[in-house]
């Protein structure tokens, strides 16, 4: 079944792509999909290659994708976008297991739509792999409008702060000229510290790059 109207669910926003290989399910949190053709409908993700996720969609050519929503917490988040699958099996505590007709795992709660790709194309990114899939199955969840960056960081993402005392660090360094620059990742809301973010430069919580960091004001 393929119901069009999730496809507005893509296009901006923040997104968990899940996968599976062989007995193992994984998911990660993604920030770049959109539908690129109607016929045939295709959309397309870009998967950093740091992620689990990434080399299992690459080999099995298959995933299912869903927009996070106003309604998610920090949850989905805890779970997909810092923790690493390597580590942990991040469907462990799910009450029951939804599953798309592709066999894949879907997300009952915060998210509005689940949408399922077949992979026909890959492009390399350097960093990231774009994957050019056909739609084989959409449904909506709920009619809950997808987050965008703005909602995340004012309704969602916890206040940056250190590791002393669980304090802001604004609270704990006098104000200076001389203090290093803090990048936010607009993903996850890790903080790095310095006068520019390397180009390499991968975020250690939901292994997105330089391009996700916004200077903080």
């Amino acid at each position: 079944m393929i119901d069009k109207k999730s496809l507005f669910s893509i296009g901006y926003g923040l997104y968990v792509l899940i996968a599976r290989e062989g007995e193992r399910d994984n998911g990660c949190i993604v920030n770049v999909a959109q539908q690129v053709a109607d016929q045939p409908l295709r959309i397309m993700v870009c998967v950093n290659k740091q992620n689990l996720t990434h080399d299992m969609v690459l080999r099995t050519a298959r995933f299912n994708l869903c927009p996070l929503s106003e309604e998610a917490t920090m949850k989905p988040f805890q779970h997909f976008g810092f923790q690493s699958g390597r580590d942990v099996n991040k469907f462990a505590d799910c009450q029951q297991e939804l599953r798309t007709e592709n066999g894949l795992l879907y997300l009952p709660k915060f998210v509005n739509a689940v949408i399922s790709g077949r992979v026909m194309h890959t492009v390399d990114l350097g960093s990231h792999t774009m994957f050019i899939a056909e739609v084989t199955e959409a449904r909506t969840l709920s009619p809950s409008p997808s987050i965008t960056y703005a909602y995340y960081q004012q309704h969602i993402k916890p206040a940056p702060k250190s590791e002393v005392g669980g304090q802001s660090s604004s609270d704990l360094q006098p104000p200076t000229s001389n203090l290093p620059k803090k990048w936010v990742c607009e993903v996850c809301g890790y903080v790095y510290e310095g006068d520019e973010v390397p180009d390499d430069f991968i975020c250690p919580w939901c292994k997105h790059g330089k391009s996700d960091f916004k200077l903080m004001e």
